[in-house]
Order: structure tokens, then C-alpha cells, then sequence
């Protein structure tokens, strides 16, 4: 076997470690707002993955990249780490202390659809007809899931079992679309970067638990919570993902493994949380994945 044989293997194995972790966080995001509000939940989780990153960049030795940040990226940085993890994780909380985790999960991996659409305005991008028909068939999906309808007419009807949970779940698409639209103008490592981003929102979110949190004790379950979703949702997994896509012969070997999360979470769901799953459910996954590859196809 060569070492670039080698290195594309690895590059698989480092995808898969990722998509197993991400198969387990709507599981984790459950379970721990049982015991936890969405702040100290969050807070726990985003100091957990800042340590990771700063770990990291001691271990690979970039730290000395954060002295060739200017003011300007400092702030630049700022205003992504607000974006991400601070406001994108208070919504899809949120959405999951409103949604089964079943619809929540789904729901929100819309997204790369949502920057798609954002890429226009933003980034000056042409949409073509065939992808605007991709849009709607994911959206559809997502109405599907929602409504979660026994006969056709029941969609119509747009019955959801949290209006307030769907809007959340759609509205973290199109924060988390916006952070990576706007990521791409960064050029910086990114391992500095995202200890940079996760360093100032862990700091917002400190403020805002110190400001407004309510002083009531929390269970040894929620802490226990935000660390793993900080390990394996957020820190550890983002850096084995960057491994997997820098091992790779090409981007595109390890990226369509994404698809397999939603369907592995599912499965996870239904064996920790004991959701049963829905047909509607899995419709709504199998469209919202169909328009997602179309789009992809077309685009």
C-alpha cells in the first residue's frame, strides 16, 4: 500500500469517526436539556471545545498563528463567533427543547440548501431553475416531517406539533448557512480561527448567563451534557472532520459520508431516547436528502 493509499484510508476512517460523533448530538442536545437550561447548557459545551482548540494549537504547534491575527481579524472573528457557536446553538436548543428530536434533526439539515440561497445576495451567485426545484423538494421533506400527515391532504393542513420549534429549526439553517457564507471571506488556519470564534462566544455567552441566567442549581447530567456535545459535537469532531477533508484525494470522497448522519441519528434516537420513528419522518429525511444530492448535481 503506498502513503497516499494510506493517507485516503485514514481520510475515511477520520470522516466516519465525525459522522458517528454528529449521529449522537441531537441524542446529547435531548437528553441534556432535560436536566439543563439552553445558556449554561451551552456555555458548558463552548468552553469544553475552546480548550479542545487551544489544546490542539499547542499540540500542532500553531499557536504563534494567533499573533498574525490584526485587530481587524480579531473583530472579524468576533462577529463569526457570534454567529457561530453563540446564536447558532441558542436557536437549535431551543428548537430541541420545543421539537421531538426526530423532526428537529432533520429539519436542520436543510441548511446547505439555505446557503445555497444565501450564496446569492451574499456572494453574487446565479441559482439555476433546476435548483430552485431541489429547494422545493427538500422543503417539502421538511412540511412532511413537520405536519408528520397519514394521507396527502394532511400536509395542506400545516398542523405542526411546534410552529415556534419548526421556525427555530429552520432559522438555525440560515445563521449556520451565514457563518460559513461569510467564513469563506477568512483565511486564516483554520484550526486558529475556530479557537478564536469559540473564544468569544464563550465569552458573550458567559456575560449573558452571569447577567440575565437564573441562580438555581443545575443536575451533574446537564454539566456532563455540555461536555460531550463540547467534545463530540463541537470540538474533537470539528478537527477530525478538517483531518478527514485535508486526507483526502478530493473533497467530494468524503463529503457525501455527511448523508449518512441524519440516518444514524435516527437510529440513535429511537434506541436511547425511545422516539418512535415516524414513516413521515423518514419521507420527509429521504426528500430533504434527494434535493440536497440534486441540487448538488445540478449546481
Amino acid at each position: 500500500m503506498t502513503a497516499n493509499e494510506r493517507q485516503h484510508r485514514f481520510a475515511y476512517a477520520y470522516a466516519m469517526a465525525a459522522v458517528v460523533f454528529w449521529a449522537t448530538a441531537a441524542s446529547a442536545f435531548k437528553i441534556s436539556l432535560r436536566h439543563v437550561g439552553v445558556m449554561p447548557l451551552l456555555l458548558f459545551a463552548s468552553m469544553t471545545s475552546t480548550t479542545v482548540f487551544f489544546l490542539d494549537l499547542i499540540a500542532t504547534k500553531k499557536l504563534p498563528l494567533l499573533r498574525t491575527f490584526t485587530r481587524k481579524d480579531y473583530l472579524w472573528s468576533a462577529g463569526l463567533g457570534f454567529l457561530n457557536p453563540f446564536l447558532y446553538y441558542v436557536v437549535i436548543f431551543k428548537a430541541y427543547s420545543l421539537l421531538p428530536a426526530q423532526e428537529a434533526q432533520p429539519i436542520n439539515f436543510v441548511w446547505p440548501l439555505t446557503l445555497v440561497l444565501l450564496s446569492i445576495p451574499i456572494l453574487h451567485q446565479r441559482i439555476k431553475l433546476a435548483s430552485i426545484l431541489a429547494i422545493l423538494v427538500s422543503f417539502l421533506g421538511v412540511v412532511v416531517i413537520a405536519t408528520h400527515p397519514t394521507r396527502p391532504a394532511d400536509i395542506l393542513a400545516f398542523r405542526f406539533s411546534s410552529g415556534p420549534g419548526v421556525a427555530l429549526a429552520l432559522g438555525s439553517t440560515i445563521v449556520w448557512a451565514l457563518f460559513w457564507v461569510l467564513n469563506t471571506k477568512d483565511r486564516h488556519d483554520e484550526a486558529a480561527r475556530l479557537f478564536v470564534n469559540f473564544l468569544f462566544a464563550s465569552t458573550y455567552i458567559l456575560v449573558v448567563v452571569l447577567v440575565f441566567g437564573r441562580r438555581e442549581p443545575f443536575a451533574w447530567q446537564g454539566l456532563l451534557g455540555g461536555v460531550y456535545i463540547g467534545l463530540f459535537e463541537m470540538g474533537i469532531t470539528f478537527l477530525v472532520w478538517l483531518k478527514a477533508l485535508r486526507s483526502a484525494k478530493t473533497t467530494a470522497h468524503v463529503v457525501n459520508l455527511i448523508y449518512l448522519v441524519p440516518f444514524l441519528s435516527l437510529l440513535v434516537i429511537a434506541f436511547v431516547l425511545g422516539e418512535k420513528i415516524l414513516p413521515s419522518t423518514i419521507v420527509g429525511l429521504v426528500l430533504i436528502i434527494a434535493g440536497i444530492v440534486l441540487q448538488k448535481t445540478v449546481g
